[in-house]
């Protein structure tokens, strides 16, 4: 079998409710703790320059994946896996008139860096890998999106996970201490049950017992971003959660812990390149193919 005859084997699925419609549109999978799966279809370029806080690692199903990463213009090719570290900036699109269908699971790098047991986060720097075990592994993820994945599922994929990424990685920074971890954690967590209530430094200092600047230090090099950004990035999960249940637009902003409109715009652009509007309507798009493919 050939690469491309692997990948439509393995990830089955959801996808084949639209073969035949070659609309852009996004399909998201039941949720995970700590983590996010979803189909895309995509013509010519997308994404505008954006970066996530989770690791983004997907496969390409057909087409060529094109994106500037660390510099250089990438194209991965059916049956490649992407593999982007948190915070770096990325764009995308489809590299060729036929257009570009992949799957993608974002992951927290808390997961990651709890099943390493300390070890500092693996780092991919050429952005595709060519590897059959690790698209295997990913493929018992991403195979069935309709299926919710279990707790002890997750468990076993994110250790084998850890693994291939360790295999790939280049050369490993030195360990954070036990206690800078544990600093890092509290504020993930304070972050995390506070996501929606203005969080003030001096809160994170109380609760971690470090002075800010040290404290941002140790988160970032625990998770690869800031706590301001990651505080941001629960938000706009909010806001993401709430547009998949035809939430208005006019509302969202608000409820999701943003100042005004614009604020949530400017932010949700940066975080997924494209606006709220542009996303919106390519979840609806995948809404309304379902409901036809079932009447």
């Amino acid at each position: 079998m050939t690469p491309t005859d692997l990948v439509a084997e393995a990830f089955q699925g959801l996808g084949r409710l639209c073969a035949n419609d070659s609309g852009d549109r996004i399909v998201q999978a039941p949720g995970a703790m700590g983590m996010e799966r979803i189909e895309a279809w995509f013509h010519g370029p997308v994404f505008d320059p954006h970066r996530h806080d989770t690791y983004a690692i997907g496969v390409t199903l057909s087409g060529v994946q094109s994106f500037h990463y660390r510099g250089t213009m990438r194209h991965s090719l059916p049956g490649q896996l992407i593999v982007l570290h948190p915070d770096e900036v990325h764009d995308g699109g489809a590299g060729t008139e036929s257009g570009l269908r992949y799957r993608m699971l974002y992951v927290e790098p808390s997961l990651l860096a709890a099943a390493m047991g300390g070890a500092p986060l693996p780092f991919v720097p050429e952005g595709i890998v060519d590897d059959a075990g690790f698209r295997t592994t990913l493929g018992s993820a991403l195979g069935d999106l309709d299926r919710q994945l279990d707790e002890l599922f997750v468990d076993d994929f994110i250790a084998q996970l850890a693994g291939f990424m360790q295999q790939h990685a280049g050369r490993p920074a030195k360990p954070l201490g036990k206690t800078a971890w544990r600093t890092a954690n509290l504020a993930r967590d304070y972050l995390t049950d506070n996501a929606l209530d203005p969080v003030r430094s001096e809160e994170l200092e109380a609760v971690t017992g470090l002075d800010r600047y040290a404290l941002s230090r140790h988160f970032r090099a625990a998770f690869s971003t800031s706590p301001h950004r990651f505080l941001v990035m629960r938000r706009l999960e909010q806001a993401k959660k709430m547009m998949a249940v035809g939430t208005p637009l006019a509302e969202i902003a608000a409820a999701a812990g943003f100042s005004d409109q614009s604020h949530f715009n400017r932010q949700f652009k940066k975080a997924y390149g494209m606006t709220p509007g542009r996303w919106s309507a390519l979840v609806r798009c995948e809404r309304s193919i379902e409901i036809r493919t079932a009447a």
